[in-house]
């Protein structure tokens, strides 16, 4: 008899904000992350010297849940959806919790984008969205094993979602995504008329 089993699976945790703890006013949220981006000088500056597209304050402002209520009731909420995932990973904590390590904002203008890339020493990372407006990019996950395919066939146009090379997912506003820190992604050209706001983060063991 033949058996095709499917192995190593890469876990993609997507739930609402709300599913967990005190529900987040998204409307709050993005105003809130638009006056930090509007007083973040040092922020806009590291944008400029690495050609970074629009807005991040990942290497200016390390204590937003400090400063703004809004960030440290996110941060309460997250880390319930990050316990849950730690729990479907069959994570062994040894008795520890996953801890927050960082969290930025992020604003991509129309025409931005952000290249492929990993978040070295972490072991969850992810993101919830607060504007996504009509055409605001997806989100583009590589197949980890990419590097190692070598000579292999590109997949059929109409393949499983789980054999594809790239798979792309289009969160909405109030949704929160989860995934290992070694999967490589990344934000394509942002084709919306307007900004695209999120916030992701690290958590380490």
């Amino acid at each position: 008899m033949t058996q095709i089993d499917s192995l190593f699976v890469t876990r993609l945790y997507r739930a609402a904000l709300s599913e967990r703890g005190k529900p987040i006013d998204t409307a709050e949220l993005e105003h809130t992350c638009l006056s930090i981006a509007a007083d973040d000088d040092a922020g806009h500056d590291w944008c400029e010297e690495n050609a970074y597209p629009g807005y991040t304050s990942y290497a200016s402002l390390d204590d937003l849940p400090w400063r703004f209520p809004v960030f440290k009731d996110l941060v309460k909420v997250l880390n319930k959806h990050v316990a849950d995932f730690a729990k479907d990973l069959a994570l062994d904590l040894d008795g520890k919790k996953l801890k927050l390590d960082s969290l930025w904002i992020n604003i991509l203008p129309t025409g931005g984008t952000h290249a492929s890339h990993i978040h070295p020493h972490s072991v969850i990372s992810g993101t919830t969205y607060v504007s996504m407006p009509d055409g605001a990019s997806a989100l583009k996950l590589e197949d980890p094993r990419s590097a190692r395919m070598m000579a292999a066939p590109p997949r059929t146009a109409d393949a499983p979602r789980e054999l594809r090379s790239f798979v792309y997912v289009a969160p909405e506003v109030g949704d929160v995504l989860l995934w290992e820190s070694w999967l490589r992604h990344e934000v394509p050209l942002n084709m919306a008329d307007s900004e695209r706001i999120s916030v992701s983060f690290n958590y380490s063991w």
